[in-house]
């Protein structure tokens, strides 16, 4: 599971000109899901996420976590962050979850993250065309993969 994460003052996510999600202060997450992925992968990365000090203290240094903050989330699935593009120049996207494998990953991770900051979450939906805005804060971009806790 790879998770591209946006720290933004706002963001929303709109399907045919219609917001289906938005959020103030907090993440964006950008999710992409393979195969392979478990529900290790989606605890280990949930916590990871919520528990990550990207926010800024009292003294402007990233101290606070997301559940501390208090901040929303919004998570939008996107299968082409496990594009290869070693080969050629169009990216294949064969490492990508298929959507029927990668769909009840993508509503547990969601869930899990529920529980973990205690609130709703915000999504897109999965599987559609989106069009994201966001105001990035700082601006602050963190890509987490759960294959590679490093």
């Amino acid at each position: 599971m790879k998770a591209v994460l946006q720290r933004v003052q706002k963001a929303n996510v709109c399907v045919n000109n219609q917001t289906v999600g938005q959020i103030e202060s907090g993440v964006l997450i950008f999710l992409g899901i393979v195969a392979e992925d478990t529900q290790d992968d989606i605890e280990w990365l949930s916590k990871k996420i919520t528990n990550l000090r990207i926010f800024n203290d009292s003294q402007g240094v990233m101290n606070v976590s997301l559940k501390d903050h208090k901040g929303d989330a919004l998570v939008v699935s996107q299968f082409t962050l496990h594009a290869l593009t070693k080969k050629g120049n169009r990216p294949s996207y064969v490492k990508a979850a298929r959507p029927e494998t990668a769909r009840p990953l993508y509503d547990e991770f969601v869930h899990q993250l529920k529980l973990e900051l205690d609130k709703p979450i915000q999504t897109g939906i999965f599987g559609t065309n989106m069009t994201v805005e966001l105001k990035n804060d700082g601006p602050v971009t963190i890509i987490i993969d759960s294959k590679n806790r490093e």
